[in-house]
């Protein structure tokens, strides 16, 4: 999406700005999604916080979502990248494989900063005003 908001054909780039944050979103709450799952291993006294946290992706990328502008995108690749230190809580807690961050760091900053390049990308081009 970033590569079709910056060098595309103009017709194409509201929809690769669109597409781009739906996606965005999309893995932020399915992220939410991961920790529900992973927060399950937790004592209860312990897991109720970890379920609260794991809704609150969800919560943000519909509320962003639903009011769309560039500039909320940017947000949002903001929003993404704070993820990592829930990652790293649910591993210092044991609750997450000690393999987790080999994943989640490179995703993350891919994405964060992918979502933030189409944020401003589509501030510069006045898409999603």
């Amino acid at each position: 999406s970033l590569a079709v908001a910056l060098a595309g054909p103009p017709e194409w780039r509201e929809l690769a700005f669109r597409a781009g944050a739906l996606y965005a979103g999309l893995i932020l709450s399915f992220l939410g999604g991961a920790w529900w799952g992973l927060s399950t291993r937790a004592e209860p006294q312990k897991a109720w916080p970890l379920y609260l946290i794991s809704v609150l992706p969800s919560l943000a990328a519909l509320a962003l979502l639903m009011l769309l502008t560039a500039e909320r995108l940017v947000v949002l690749g903001g929003l993404i990248a704070l993820t990592l230190p829930v990652d790293r809580l649910l591993v210092k807690s044991n609750l997450a494989p000690p393999n987790w961050m080999l994943l989640r760091v490179p995703l993350t900053v891919g994405l964060s900063l992918a979502t933030v390049g189409l944020g401003l990308a589509a501030i510069s081009a006045s898409i999603g005003q």
